[in-house]
């Protein structure tokens, strides 16, 4: 059984991967398909570099991971579940309440 501090920390890492809409954007291109940082980059229209800083902040949370091919690098869910966690979470939120825009988390005190 899983204690409540590593519950804590889980979950903590989920939303800390998901505070940022790009993280969000590859985690769920990655929920379709692993890709290579190139590919991804191209569908997100963001530049490698920022593509690198937010794949290595998904790594060290422990969603995603590197899978040698050849002499590059594909990156995929550490976790098939993840994408149906992300599934559930989406589907979840939507039928709470539809039509909520979450303030901006200083403007509420926050964090």
């Amino acid at each position: 059984m899983l204690t409540i501090a590593t519950d804590i920390d889980a979950l903590a890492r989920f939303g800390r991967a998901l505070a940022d809409p790009i993280r969000c954007r590859i985690l769920l291109a990655l929920r379709e398909s692993p890709a290579h940082p190139a590919d991804l980059a191209d569908v997100l229209g963001i530049s490698r570099t920022r593509l690198s800083n937010h794949l290595a902040c998904l790594r060290d949370c422990g969603l995603v991971v590197t899978v040698p091919v050849g002499r590059r690098v594909r990156y995929e869910l550490a976790d098939a579940r993840l994408g149906h966690a992300l599934d559930d979470l989406r589907s979840a939120v939507l039928a709470v309440e539809t039509d909520k825009a979450c303030a901006d988390a200083a403007e509420k005190g926050c964090c």
